[in-house]
């Protein structure tokens, strides 16, 4: 008997619907993993398997016809249960902004006002927020806070830390090369698999750049420990010489990473290389 006969294969477009979800499935997996939703989704799978499987082998019509009809409504609560992954990747996806006036190219001079300023508060173990927005706004957080249309200087960067001042509890927030906000609340990620030792303030660092291409400086006000967040990724304790290397080369970049890569594609430069490692460039480029 020829294997024509024993299996059926499938069309071409029949193949192309197994990648596309295969595909899917492996973004979707590979999204939640490391998430407190990746349990649930388990769980979710799991369950449902189970008792699809024990209808269909047990000829439970009805009960097989309810969980058919419940598919609706688990879908509902699939959004609903994993609201701040779906809201993490849509926040990735949509990283190109249609207007890129927001002064990025004039951002290369806020290294020693910023330097300056995290080294003082770094001393007196005094804790700050500093968020530079990029090519994604953060009207929304900003208007979390108190709106400010500051220039940036190490003392009022400083200042607006100082403990016991209106607006030392909160993040600031750098438009360009002016001061947006103070005061701001930043989301706060709930990525499991980060350390028992972060505190809130590394945490919402953390969160912002997970919906942003923001680049955020963190000092810790227990060790006074100097950070840096960015694409979701915290990197402690940083030296002067280090942190200035690390500032200087992210902020004399005019585009992101996202960027960059539809550039390559319009010009047909880009290849499959650049769309696995493009994550990664950009800690490549600070080194």
């Amino acid at each position: 008997m020829q294997l024509k006969e024993l299996f059926d294969l499938p069309s071409f477009a029949g193949w192309v619907e197994i990648f596309v979800l295969a595909a899917m499935f492996y973004y979707v997996f590979r999204l939640f993993k490391g998430t407190r939703g990746a349990a649930i989704l388990s769980g979710l799978i799991i369950v449902y398997g189970v008792l699809y499987a024990l209808t269909v082998l047990g000829h439970l019509d009805i009960l097989n016809w309810l969980l058919s009809r419940l598919m609706l409504y688990l879908s509902l609560a699939f959004v609903v249960i994993f609201q701040p992954e779906i809201r993490r990747v849509l926040a990735q996806l949509g990283r190109q902004p249609v207007w890129r006036s927001n002064g990025i190219a004039s951002q290369k001079t806020l290294v020693e006002p910023i330097m300056q300023a995290v080294q003082l508060l770094s001393k007196r173990k005094i804790g700050a927020l500093i968020a530079i927005e990029r090519e994604i706004g953060t009207r929304t957080l900003q208007d979390s806070g108190t709106r400010m249309n500051s220039v940036v200087s190490s003392e009022l960067l400083a200042t607006l830390f100082f403990p016991h001042t209106p607006l030392h509890d909160g993040g600031v927030i750098i438009s360009g090369d002016r001061i947006s906000a103070a005061g701001c609340l930043f989301p706060l990620s709930q990525k499991e698999e980060l350390s028992k030792l972060l505190g809130t303030r590394h945490r919402a660092a953390i969160g912002i750049t997970e919906e942003t291409d923001a680049i955020v400086v963190v000092v810790s006000e227990e060790t006074g420990a100097i950070s840096i967040a960015y694409n979701g990724r915290l990197r402690r304790g940083l030296g002067e010489e280090r942190l200035r290397r690390v500032l200087s080369s992210m902020l004399r970049r005019e585009h992101t990473g996202l960027a960059r890569f539809r550039e390559k594609l319009k010009t047909g430069e880009a290849d499959l290389s650049d769309t696995i490692l493009m994550p990664f460039a950009e800690e490549r480029d600070e080194e």
